[in-house]
């Protein structure tokens, strides 16, 4: 009978039913493996000796990585609300993982625009990457809610200003949803640019301070179905605007943004139809 119990106890924590989003975060280089708490490089760009591409984080429903480069880009891995998957399947679950454990994948196609809410800055003409001219730092860690995962890009250049910019993902274990916070740590303020990727395959909905998202974004060899939403605040954010290939938001000059992003997908049982995410989201 003990056992019994332990094994349903140890389900209902992998499924997330009626608990509680669990969290994690993951850094480390793929030369050696080991988990680490902070990488920095004074060149900027490590993504391709990162397992993963940079620091990453997860809940039970989605996990989000934030690519160790110039792009500020933020990539979704989308999960069935089973469990955590990104240390055992590195963004890449094989097909055993898939048909006996249910994994995830990456559904979603990263060169679109920033992705699923990264960030850039806009000098009122044009979108300004966060080109790290004076080095990079990823962190990665626990806070009091759950897990976070943070990139300080060093010496960005924008309408004549060198700038440090950190942009950081904050998931927590009471939450589907994750926040998105930019600060530029001199104190200047800028324009922050977020959004969401639109394209073909894709429907989007507007409201009040919120953007939706229901399609496929690209081919794969699952037919999966995402859920891509943003929470902003209107008096931070003007009103969104489709623009190369992105739902995106420009904010007024402020030295912090912070935004909710949340995901969903037809591999789950909660948010698995368009109806379902735009209800969830308030449209």
């Amino acid at each position: 009978m003990e056992r019994l119990s332990i094994f349903i106890a140890a389900s209902l924590l992998l499924s997330g039913a009626g608990m509680q989003a669990q969290t994690a975060s993951s850094l480390y280089r793929l030369s050696d493996g080991v988990q680490v708490s902070e990488i920095s490089s004074s060149q900027g760009n490590l993504r391709d000796s990162l397992g993963l591409g940079g620091p990453a984080v997860e809940n039970s429903y989605m996990g989000l990585r934030l690519f160790f480069d110039d792009s500020g880009a933020i990539d979704l891995y989308s999960k069935s609300g089973r469990g955590l998957e990104l240390e055992k399947y590195a963004w890449a679950p094989d097909s055993l993982a898939v048909a006996e454990y249910g994994a995830g994948g990456d559904f979603l196609d990263e060169n679109l625009g920033l992705g699923f809410g990264g960030i850039a800055l806009y000098d009122g003409e044009n979108i300004v990457r966060l080109v790290a001219t004076q080095g990079r730092t990823a962190r990665v860690g626990t806070s009091a809610k759950g897990s976070f995962a943070e990139i300080v890009s060093r010496g960005v250049l924008c309408s004549g200003a060198s700038l440090d910019v950190l942009v950081r993902i904050d998931v927590s274990t009471k939450k589907r949803e994750a926040w998105v916070t930019a600060k530029v740590l001199n104190g200047v303020k800028v324009r922050f640019v977020s959004g969401l990727p639109c394209q073909e395959g894709l429907t989007s909905k507007t409201g009040k301070g919120v953007i939706s998202l229901w399609g496929k974004s690209r081919q794969t060899s699952r037919e999966v179905l995402l859920g891509m939403g943003l929470f902003y605040s209107e008096g931070v954010f003007g009103a969104p605007e489709r623009t190369d290939g992105m739902m995106r938001i420009i904010s007024k000059p402020s030295t912090q943004v912070s935004f909710r992003v949340v995901a969903a997908s037809s591999l789950e049982a909660e948010l698995n139809s368009a109806r379902r995410f735009e209800n969830y989201m308030g449209l």
